[in-house]
């Protein structure tokens, strides 16, 4: 009687379970959920065993445009094999494994990267990039600035403290970074997407701060056009002190401008998240 009844038990817990597995697919339409794909997967041939490490290394290069990063990695690490220490591979490496989203990976790259050339500028700010991904921004900036002091003329460089100040909610020093990063490189925000930052603004009022100071910028620099579009992104995002266009200097030539008081005229409604 004893073994009738857990048989019993067993029966009907497995067929609860089934029924909640049955009914899952329907609640999952009327609910928000993230579903994380599969591993990314191997798409061509190995590295040829006669191979040079130039002729690897260039074949890496071409599956990483290509945006092959897991293949990429195992050309630039057959290319070790043949040129072990090769701060430039290592480095390659590091950006694969960071567009791979394999962070600790990427760390431990763009670092052998800097034991293998204490004078590459690039693993460093690459390296600080892992540390901006973390929210680290202290020991980013250290990375970022330390790659300026090697190679102080890549606007890149600036515009990644910008964020990491930014991220500190430290305004003035941000403004400064990408006002010198501008300086240096007119297009460089055109260039470089601004979802990597606004992914490390917690707030809408930061991603909307962030789009006054990019107009401001551009306000300042005579590009009334670029200047517009991102004021109106503020204003899209909710940017509480936006009256302040009327009496920051930067907007003194834009004020002028009848596009602005079109812009400011139509009170572009914040679209909300």
């Amino acid at each position: 009687m004893l073994s009738w009844m857990r048989i019993s038990s067993v029966s009907l817990l497995f067929a609860a379970l089934l029924a909640a597995l049955l009914v899952l697919p329907l609640q999952a339409q009327n609910s928000e959920q993230l579903e994380v794909g599969p591993p990314p997967l191997h798409r061509v041939e190995p590295p040829a065993p006669g191979a040079s490490p130039a002729e690897l290394e260039q074949r890496g290069d071409e599956l990483r445009t290509d945006k092959n990063y897991l293949d990429a990695v195992d050309f630039y690490q057959a290319a070790l094999k043949g040129a072990p220490g090769n701060a430039s591979v290592f480095n390659k490496i590091g950006i694969c494994q960071l567009m791979l989203q394999r962070y600790k990976e990427a760390k431990k790259s763009f670092e052998r990267a800097i034991r293998a050339d204490r004078k590459h500028a690039d693993a460093y700010n690459n390296l600080g990039v892992v540390y901006y991904q973390a929210h680290s921004y202290n020991a980013a900036i250290k990375h970022y600035e330390k790659a300026i002091s090697l190679k102080g003329d890549a606007a890149s460089y600036y515009s990644n403290v910008g964020a990491a100040y930014f991220g500190k909610k430290q305004f003035d020093k941000a403004i400064q970074s990408y006002s010198k990063a501008m300086e240096l490189d007119p297009e460089i925000f055109e260039r470089t997407s601004r979802a990597g930052v606004l992914a490390q603004l917690s707030s809408p009022e930061d991603r909307a701060h962030y789009d006054y100071v990019i107009a401001k910028l551009y306000a300042k620099t005579g590009s009334p056009e670029r200047s517009l579009h991102y004021l109106k992104k503020a204003m899209e995002e909710g940017y509480k002190d936006i009256k302040n266009v009327y009496k920051d200097d930067e907007f003194s030539t834009l004020r002028k401008d009848p596009r602005f008081a079109e812009l400011m005229a139509a009170k572009t409604t914040a679209i909300p998240d």
